[in-house]
């Protein structure tokens, strides 16, 4: 499940930028120096990237417990706009109390509720947060496609 939803994420997540307009500033892979200050970002390999995805972002949101689609939405969100955001943001897709603490009530909701009919509702609300960004004039369409195509591949 992990090795299918991380090849999803790297589609968006590719390559070495440091783009002045981009908030995390230098970025590898999706990694930015602004969260990780201590890592080499130029020289970071694909697959260290992909050892921090596991475990700071899909373990961190106990993606392996979430229905596949779910699942891979929440993880996407996780690496793009951090693990308490995207878990606050499935709380309030299923109606639980949103702490941004993943526990046995998210995980539990999630399970009994269909994906088809919880992630248009996530997506929405992923979306109505990048327009309250300052970066939403320059990225906002990348974005808006990004959450299309993670969740269609989610589906597949």
């Amino acid at each position: 499940m992990f090795g299918k939803a991380v090849r999803i994420v790297l589609k968006w997540e590719a390559g070495y930028v440091n783009d002045p307009a981009d908030p995390g500033g230098e970025t590898k892979f999706g990694i930015s120096k602004r969260s990780y200050p201590d890592l080499d970002i130029k020289h970071l390999t694909e697959q260290q990237a992909i050892d921090i995805y596991k475990h700071d972002f899909w373990d961190a949101c106990k993606c392996g417990q979430l229905p596949y689609p779910v699942a891979v939405v929440v993880f996407d969100t996780a690496v793009n706009m951090g693990s308490h955001t995207a878990i606050k943001m499935l709380q309030k897709s299923i109606n639980v109390s949103v702490d941004g603490i993943i526990g046995s009530e998210t995980i539990s909701k999630t399970n009994t509720m269909e994906p088809a009919a919880l992630l248009p509702v996530f997506c929405s609300l992923r979306t109505a947060k990048y327009i309250t960004l300052t970066g939403w004039e320059r990225f906002g369409s990348g974005w808006t496609r990004r959450v299309f195509d993670v969740v269609i591949n989610a589906f597949r």
